[in-house]
Formats: structure tokens, sequence, C-alpha cells
């Protein structure tokens, strides 16, 4: 149904890697691939295999886990986008993986990574990094308008004082910027 790829760290693997839970679950123990240094891995690449493929209300979504952690959604492919490299930030582990170390005979648990069959509608957004450089991209922009109108502003009372065509300037001074350094740009995304 479906293969990963590790960027830079794996060949293509197929569903045979991961552990079925049921009919629309699957686990990949990231023990048995890196060991502990699961979070050296950043990025997984997932795409559907030619001859299977998901209705088209449904998509696969893909979780990961850190030792003693929730599962974490990280993105989702369908039909329509039979594949994606989704980034993979690592949630902190959980207090409950440092109770189970307690016990002599406990095994340290391992961190996942979870591919499940869901509804579209149910899934918050098929690329979540997408949305997080967005949101990144829209604080850094809020943030560079902050400044400069900093820089004009006078102080009446507990307000802030500007000049009224403070955003037009500020506007025309980021677009020819833009248009000198086209790096300039990238630095506001991550």
């Amino acid at each position: 149904m479906f293969g990963v790829v590790f960027p830079n760290r794996s060949f293509p693997m197929d569903i045979s890697t991961f552990s079925q839970i049921d009919t629309f679950h699957w686990i990949l123990d990231m023990n048995t691939f890196v060991g502990e240094a699961y979070d050296d891995i950043r990025e997984i690449c997932i795409f559907l295999l030619n001859g299977l493929s998901l209705p088209p209300d449904k998509a696969l979504a893909v979780y990961i886990q850190s030792p003693g952690s929730p599962f974490v959604f990280c993105g989702a492919i369908t039909v329509a986008r039979p594949s994606a490299v989704f980034s993979l930030s690592w949630p902190q582990p959980g207090a409950a993986a440092h109770m189970q170390l307690t016990a002599s005979d406990s095994a340290p648990l391992s961190a996942k990574i979870g591919v499940s069959v869901e509804d579209i509608s149910s899934l918050p957004s098929l690329d979540v990094a997408a949305e997080k450089r967005i949101e990144h991209l829209a604080l850094k922009v809020g943030e560079n308008l902050f400044n400069f109108m900093q820089s004009f502003c006078g102080v009446d009372g507990s307000k802030l004082v500007v000049p009224m065509d403070i955003l037009d300037r500020w506007f025309k001074k980021f677009q020819e910027r833009a248009k000198r350094d086209p790096s300039y740009l990238k630095g506001f995304v991550l």
C-alpha cells in the first residue's frame, strides 16, 4: 500500500518493514532502525505504491512518538497527493518512560512512527510542517513591520504614535529590499 524513505538515511522500505496493528494501522519501531538516535531522523518521505490506492475520501496519516510521549500528527498523503516529505519534530520524551525504567526488568520504550488510514475530513492539515513555516513567516514579517514602525514612533501617554503613511513606507521599503536582494526573503523562512 505504501512505502517510506528517510532522506539521506535509508533505502526505500515498504509496508513489510512496519508492524501491522490492525487493518488500518502500522507502526515502525525506530529502535530496530536507528536505536536511541531516533531524533537524528529529521524527515520522512511517504508514498503510495502503484496499483494500490486509497479511496478519494481517505488519507494515510503519519504520526511520530518519542519514548513515553503521545503520538503527534505530522501530515498525510492522499490519492491526489500520493507522496510527501514531512519534517519530523520529535516531541520531548515523556515522564511515563522514566517511570517504567525504574523496574529492573523493564526495557526502555522506543520511538515510533505510526501510519493509519483515516478520513481526510478528520485531519487538521495534510502538511503540519508547511503550516508551521507559514506561521513563522507571518511572525517574522510582523516583527519586521513592528521594528520599522517603532523607529518612527513617538509616545503620547501610554500610546505609540506613528505617521499615517507608515504602512505604505514600510511596504515600499520591504519590496525594494526584496528586489535588490533575492535572499532577503529566505531569511524569513525556517
